[in-house]
């Protein structure tokens, strides 16, 4: 999420890390917006919301699917970013 989220957050900022993530996670878009020119930080993924990205993965036990989904969001960068560490840690 953005930095302030739910109240007040910037946007534009650029999202590092998207090309880093294991090849069957998957990162669902919620606030994001491309950028096809320079007009921005650089072209790439830049946030547009409060709640950007949502990462999920799978294993063979929840313990494994929540372990790989934490390990690929600790790869995405973005200016001011904030995640939940608690998602799944009581099913």
């Amino acid at each position: 999420a953005s930095g302030g989220y739910p109240g007040r957050y910037e946007t534009g900022h650029l999202i590092e890390g998207l090309g880093d993530l294991d090849a069957d996670v998957t990162a669902f878009h919620a606030g994001t917006v491309e950028a096809s020119d320079t007009t921005g930080p650089a072209p790439g993924v830049l946030t547009d919301g409060g709640r950007v990205l949502a990462i999920s993965a799978s294993g063979d036990t929840l313990v494994e699917a929540r372990a790989r989904a934490y390990a690929n969001v600790d790869r995405i960068k973005f200016k001011d970013s904030f995640f939940r560490r608690d998602i799944a840690a009581l099913a």
